[in-house]
């Protein structure tokens, strides 16, 4: 058995020493270290420690937006993790144990992987609604190469966007706008002083919300 360490910076620039010195403080065998963003699904690192992964080894982190990008990627991950019969600690997150017994941490991964599942499922029925009404409206076009002004499918991208029901990923798919093209398009006239943007950076993804869509969308990244 091994105490696997794995830390992560999002650029060359960072300084990850606070990592590894909260790491060492515990006592780790060996530590992967990984220079890149979270929003990079593949890793070397990780790859690697995921596949040089034992029986009996335990994964440490100083707390886990260091190692997953969301929520889904957690998930699989723990999966991963659970099928090499290793396991996976976190410094801040302590309510995570995927040791058997543990039922409290059991009961915790259970109802959010749950939570999850629904919300994957709530996108996609609401993808094949959108789908659906653009194609009745005549609205479901193919995609323009290049962003024009009377973009087929520009103007409901814009309504969709302003009703809040859906992510900017959502609207883009039914609509073929692209994501660049729908915030230049919202970023003209009238709306040019209406548009809230967020930008999470950093540790997770980089997502842009809105303010209709923000009581949405935060829950859908639990580790931001």
């Amino acid at each position: 058995m091994q105490k696997i360490g794995y830390v992560r910076v999002s650029s060359t620039s960072q300084n990850p020493s606070r990592q590894f010195r909260q790491l060492n403080e515990i006592g780790m065998d060996i530590i992967y270290e990984e220079k890149t963003s979270g929003a990079t699904k593949d890793r070397e690192q990780l790859q690697k420690m995921l596949e040089d992964l034992q029986e009996g080894d335990i994964i440490y982190v100083t707390d886990l937006t260091r190692i997953t990008r969301s929520t889904q990627d957690l998930f699989e991950l723990i999966d991963l993790i659970r099928n090499k019969k290793a396991s996976l600690k976190s410094l801040k997150d302590t309510w995570l144990d995927l040791s058997e017994d543990n039922p409290y941490s059991q009961f915790l991964i259970t109802v959010m992987a749950g939570v999850n599942q629904l919300e994957r499922d709530f996108i996609r029925m609401r993808q094949r609604e959108g789908i659906e009404l653009a194609k009745k409206e005549g609205k479901f076009k193919g995609r323009l190469k290049k962003y024009h002004k009377n973009h087929a499918g520009m103007n409901y991208a814009v309504k969709l966007y302003k009703e809040g029901n859906m992510t900017v990923n959502q609207i883009c798919e039914i609509t073929n706008v692209s994501r660049a093209s729908l915030y230049r398009k919202l970023s003209e006239g009238k709306n040019k002083h209406s548009l809230l943007i967020l930008k999470i950076s950093g540790d997770c993804e980089t997502t842009y919300l809105t303010k209709q869509a923000i009581s949405i969308r935060k829950y859908q990244y639990l580790f931001i």
